[in-house]
């Protein structure tokens, strides 16, 4: 698929005929006739595709990003970084101070709109024309339940736009509720469509419709149905957890044993690649002049890794922090944190001290933007930077922008491992949910840590040990772990805003942040509102409103 997925800007012009919600629609140039036969369907299948990352005509860049960066700036997981000014609709959104006009909000509403859209776009040709197309049929499904999955999750209130009115042009349809059925409806045709593996990387298959299905029944609550699902995609023999973790985030890994459903980044093109990861041009710091200082995991992420007998320090982490050199100049003496560390964080989190992808050892301050004042913290992200020598991966752009070529997770199967294990507490099943959890720290365990010297020899003092049977002794007290289990293996991944918000505990666990944050940066303290009930979902943006022609109202207290 990566090759595939060009530009593609006369097709778009012409298939994707109204990409953004309620707005007068502009057809190409082209008989749209040139496109009812298989050639035509693929085309538009691909165009569908590549709407995943974000990148559309409508929308685009770090605003839009597929990879749900910046809503991890929104949890307690990072820090916007760079700069307080720099990216200002940002700022509000981690400081809880955004509005209905954020253009953030409103950029990622179109962005997925128009992937919906693309994908009406081949189910409506589909329609019109004679042939066997059931399995681009099944593709075409699968995406639009991508994209609609992504905008409930969000959004919450939202329209529902099916091919039959894209087709007839009527796309001011109202948002009444949600639109669990609808997602359920295309993941379930796209899980009996599919086959189970695919010729090209990229492509959807039936097991990741049905892990799609299952994470779609997890947000419900409907914890048996999520649970099946799942367990069908574990026990379909298609995926294995990848021998060594960071294997998930380089090319050894690629599109390997764990990877379920994701985008297909690539940097073929050069500066400012097409193809790369546009949304995470702004993501780099450190060694050779990168830009631009944004994405900088938090110390309460940091203080999450802490461990004592190798087993996560639950509800207490933050009553001490791991040592960090917030106020140390980079050519000041530092002492490294001498406490036990779960060994995933140093995949993670690029600190002082420590290894950073084999380019050098991260000097701690001078490799982190901020200036006097700013609430960037003392860490920079390390899953989305690529490694020193893979090339394959490298697409340097202008100014010291990185167009990125690693591959982002929608779902790999250690998600997939621990939705279940969630599902499987939720129905008291405590012996499955240790089982897949323990698959997860075992892979952890038996990784290889990041060292220092290229070698054997760790970097910090690692320790990580699995669950007995005594530790899941009680419904909440595996709840708690499981929870945990998820913040640590999928940390800086983009979903983490969405586990606290379906958890009912984000209202909690955000203020805690806020409050515990500002021991380690000064200036955050007075700058983050408090989260509130309305923040549990993004109000729907007054820009789409706007236009809806009164269709669209507005999400409830905002």
């Amino acid at each position: 698929m990566k090759n595939k997925i060009l530009m593609l800007l006369m097709l778009i012009g012409i298939l994707a005929c109204n990409e953004e919600f309620s707005e007068t629609v502009e057809i190409g140039s082209l008989n749209p006739g040139a496109l009812a036969n298989e050639a035509g369907v693929n085309f538009a299948l691909t165009a569908a595709y590549s709407a995943i990352d974000g990148v559309s005509g409508v929308s685009g860049g770090w605003t839009a990003t597929g990879d749900n960066w910046w809503m991890d700036a929104i949890s307690d997981d990072a820090h916007k970084g760079s700069t307080d000014g720099d990216q200002q609709d940002l700022f509000l959104l981690e400081t809880h101070s955004w509005t209905t006009g954020n253009g953030y909000l409103f950029s990622k509403w179109r962005a997925l709109y128009a992937g919906a859209n693309r994908a009406n776009a081949v189910i409506d040709l589909i329609g019109k024309i004679d042939g066997d197309f059931s399995s681009q049929l099944a593709e075409a499904r699968f995406l639009r339940g991508h994209y609609y999955f992504e905008l409930q999750k969000m959004y919450g209130y939202i329209a529902y736009i099916s091919e039959v009115e894209f087709a007839s042009l009527e796309f001011n349809q109202p948002n009444t509720g949600d639109v669990w059925a609808q997602i359920e409806a295309d993941f379930e045709a796209a899980k009996a469509g599919l086959p189970a593996t695919q010729g090209e990387p990229g492509r959807a298959t039936k097991h990741a419709a049905a892990a799609y299905l299952g994470k779609a029944h997890l947000f419900q609550g409907d914890w048996a149905n999520a649970l099946s699902e799942l367990n069908s995609v574990i026990s379909s023999g298609r995926y294995a957890l990848l021998g060594e973790y960071g294997h998930n985030f380089r090319l050894a890994g690629e599109n390997g044993s764990e990877s379920v459903f994701a985008i297909q980044f690539d940097v073929a093109g050069g500066a400012f690649a097409p193809n790369g990861n546009g949304g995470g041009t702004l993501n780099f710091g450190g060694p050779n002049g990168w830009c631009c200082g944004f994405y900088q995991p938090t110390q309460d992420l940091v203080n999450a890794f802490q461990t004592s007998s190798g087993l996560p320090l639950i509800g207490t982490y933050n009553q001490s922090d791991v040592t960090n050199d917030q106020e140390i100049a980079s050519d000041a003496a530092f002492t490294p944190h001498a406490g036990t560390l779960d060994p995933r964080l140093d995949f993670t989190v690029g600190r002082r001290g420590i290894m950073y992808n084999g380019w050098d050892i991260h000097p701690g301050q001078a490799w982190v933007r901020a200036g006097d004042g700013d609430i960037s913290g003392p860490y920079t992200p390390k899953k989305n930077v690529y490694h020193a020598g893979e090339t394959a991966n490298m697409g340097a752009g202008n100014w010291g922008q990185q167009s990125s070529g690693i591959n982002y997770h929608f779902i790999r199967y250690a998600d997939v491992l621990l939705m279940a294990a969630e599902a499987a507490v939720e129905t008291n099943d405590l012996t499955t949910a240790l089982n897949y959890v323990n698959q997860v720290r075992a892979r952890a365990k038996s990784s290889t840590p990041v060292s220092n010297d290229g070698g054997a020899t760790p970097a910090a003092n690692y320790d990580i040990e699995l669950y007995t049977a005594a530790d899941f002794g009680s419904q909440g007290a595996a709840r708690d772990r499981v929870r945990m289990e998820r913040r640590l293996e999928l940390a800086m991944e983009g979903h983490r805003l969405f586990d606290i918000r379906r958890w009912s505990e984000g209202v909690q666990i955000m203020n805690d942040y806020f409050a515990n944050e500002a021991r380690t940066i000064p200036n955050f303290a007075g700058k983050a509102n408090a989260m509130q009930d309305k923040h549990r979902l993004f109000p729907i943006p007054i820009g789409a409103i706007d236009v809806s022609a009164g269709a669209l109202t507005q999400n409830p207290n905002w």
